[in-house]
């Protein structure tokens, strides 16, 4: 490698990061599975001064646009859930009713039931994962349900109502390749682990990458490919086949990140016509080495899971 080649890489390795925004496409389900891509360019919002804003999942409560995503402030430590009104973040709120701050929280997965909006955030940290109810009068305002699985480091859960049962897609943190899934009769039901728990799938089909979702009675779970780099694309994957016993599945496409945050995308969600995705740039920063230091020395002091770098 030649010295200037060598140079460049060491100056990238301590003065760049990763900077992660949303955006939006108006598209639908239907639209995007019969495409196989976004059937346009990606509007992307104003930047916040948040380090990281991501894990987007968009609804409408009474008629207006609402985003709940993960944001991370580096010196904070630990990502916290937000809420915006519109598309916008001049108007985000912090989350409130989830957990004590002590762990790191990302991954905000709803799931509307009748009238009633429900939020399961990531919380591994607490090994654990918890149904929350949405105040849709306050919708920064959460209430805990209960907790459906405990004692692993469960990471990025999604669920769906589908042939008549609650399917829970989890998996892992540091276990890439197994996929976990568990399904209950109501969102009240003890939720059963699968007959083949852990399913051994692709390292680019174990985790998920955002709302599970039907089109034409058939089901879609999006996932992370970390083939390039942590959150570099996210795979569309067709399940063919699930039951208390059986799970067949098949990736139909891959969606690949937008410049100029060209270096990932690793989650999407759905309402209103609207398709809300992430996005990652590299970001020069004279901080990043100091922030690196602080990091390690916090990895040995409280552990934080999942934080994304």
């Amino acid at each position: 490698m030649k010295l200037a080649n060598l140079l460049q890489l060491y100056f990238d390795k301590l003065f760049i990061t990763d900077k992660w925004n949303i955006g939006y496409v108006n598209q639908t389900p239907e639209s995007l599975i019969s495409l196989q891509k976004l059937n346009d360019k990606i509007n992307w919002l104003a930047e916040d001064k948040a380090d990281y804003a991501a894990d987007p999942f968009i609804t409408s409560i009474k008629g207006r646009t609402h985003i709940f995503y993960e944001e991370l402030n580096f010196w904070q430590g630990r990502g916290e859930i937000m809420v915006t009104e519109g598309l916008s973040f001049k108007r985000k709120k912090k989350v409130t009713g989830v957990m004590d701050g002590s762990i790191h929280l990302s991954y905000p997965y709803l799931l509307s039931v009748k009238d009633k909006l429900y939020c399961i955030p990531e919380t591994s940290g607490a090994k654990q994962v918890a149904l929350y109810q949405v105040d849709k009068d306050n919708p920064q305002k959460f209430k805990k349900i209960r907790v459906i699985l405990r004692g692993e480091d469960f990471v990025d859960s999604s669920i769906i109502y589908y042939q008549d049962k609650y399917w829970l897609f989890t998996s892992l943190s540091g276990k890439p390749g197994s996929l976990y899934i568990y399904c209950a009769d109501t969102l009240l039901s003890t939720f059963k682990a699968h007959a083949l728990n852990p399913i051994a799938v692709g390292d680019n089909v174990s985790r998920s990458a955002g709302s599970l979702f039907t089109v034409n009675q058939k089901l879609y779970m999006p996932s992370q490919n970390p083939e390039q780099c942590y959150g570099g694309s996210i795979m569309i994957n067709e399940i063919t086949s699930i039951s208390e016993t059986e799970f067949q599945y098949q990736t139909v496409f891959e969606l690949l990140p937008q410049q100029p945050y060209g270096r990932g995308l690793h989650t999407i969600s759905f309402a209103d016509g609207l398709l809300i995705v992430d996005g990652k740039r590299s970001v020069k920063s004279m901080f990043n080495p100091i922030k690196k230091i602080v990091r390690k020395i916090r990895s040995h002091t409280k552990p934080v899971s999942n934080v994304r770098s």
